[in-house]
């Protein structure tokens, strides 16, 4: 297969697949969960990931995979993902022990907690994405003999669209709580869709409901980061990919937005305050990242319906 491609510029209806646009950062993302899993010191270990990378052919993480780094440098990303992964993980595990048994994956890429953590009985997983990722994804775990350990329901819709719709006609039950996670998506829309998807969420969700939304970047410093490339070698992002060209400037606030309409938010956190939590000295090089990516991490409960 070729490598990414990318334009300069988004649209409001653009499309991707796994090796363009949007869909690439997918890959990535499970790029650096495959390199985390073969560091001893990982916090979680995907085993599937790697499977991803080798199933896209992209020449970049394939030779990532062939010769992973073992520098603080190096090693940055895998780890600070592997920090991500955890604090998705660690949310759906707790909703399942408060008696939770629907779980919203929003914008689930190559994610694989559905094959992965062990699902209380009666839970059903529901993954929203585009049809050519999910079933990128499907093909791929399949191939590998993977079996979900609850019920998964695929939801093929774009979050720019009506996809609630989409989601009830697959079963989800809105007057039953539910545990939604957004995980790195909300800088590739646009604030107003932002808005809507947080809003929609807020929509179906019955009172006991919780969120956790997450990005390792939530908005970056470029000049900052080229700085920090050149001061620590080793340290790659993307392999040569422009963030700037996929993300937008304009912003929304999701722990304001959630706590004004009946949410109780805990204190957001950043990448180094969930390393501190996991009981991890964060690096000079974790520290320089998270200055110029600004990380944020927001779980929240829903009390009671919206005023």
């Amino acid at each position: 297969m070729p490598g990414p491609e990318f334009g300069s510029l988004r649209s409001d209806d653009d499309q991707w697949d796994i090796l363009s646009s949007v869909g690439y950062t997918a890959l990535l993302v499970a790029g650096w969960r495959a390199l985390h899993a073969v560091d001893p010191r990982s916090l979680v270990r995907d085993e599937y990931a790697k499977y991803f990378v080798i199933a896209s052919a992209d020449q970049y993480l394939t030779d990532l995979l062939a010769q992973p780094g073992t520098s603080e440098s190096e090693t940055a990303f895998p780890r600070l993902y592997g920090v991500q992964t955890w604090f998705f993980d660690d949310f759906f595990q707790s909703a399942g022990d408060a008696g939770i048994r629907q779980a919203v994956i929003v914008a689930a890429g190559l994610d694989s907690r559905a094959y992965r953590l062990e699902w209380h009985s009666g839970t059903t997983i529901f993954e929203i994405d585009l049809p050519e990722v999910l079933a990128f994804k499907m093909r791929v775990l399949s191939q590998q003999g993977a079996e979900p350990k609850a019920q998964r329901r695929e939801i093929a819709a774009d979050l720019r669209t009506n996809w609630p719709r989409s989601l009830q006609a697959a079963g989800f039950d809105p007057e039953t709580p539910s545990a939604w996670s957004v995980e790195g998506v909300l800088p590739y829309l646009t604030g107003k869709a932002q808005d809507a998807v947080v809003g929609r969420i807020d929509e179906l969700s019955a009172p006991g409901s919780r969120v956790a939304i997450g990005a390792l970047g939530s908005r970056s410093d470029r000049q900052q980061f080229a700085d920090l490339e050149a001061s620590h070698p080793g340290v790659d992002l993307s392999g040569g990919v422009d963030f700037s060209a996929l993300t937008y400037d304009d912003k929304t606030n999701p722990a304001a937005w959630l706590a004004r309409r009946g949410w109780t938010v805990e204190p957001v956190r950043t990448t180094l305050e969930l390393q501190a939590g996991y009981g991890i000295t964060p690096s000079d090089v974790d520290i320089r990242i998270d200055s110029s990516m600004h990380s944020q991490y927001i779980t929240a409960v829903k009390e009671s319906a919206a005023p």
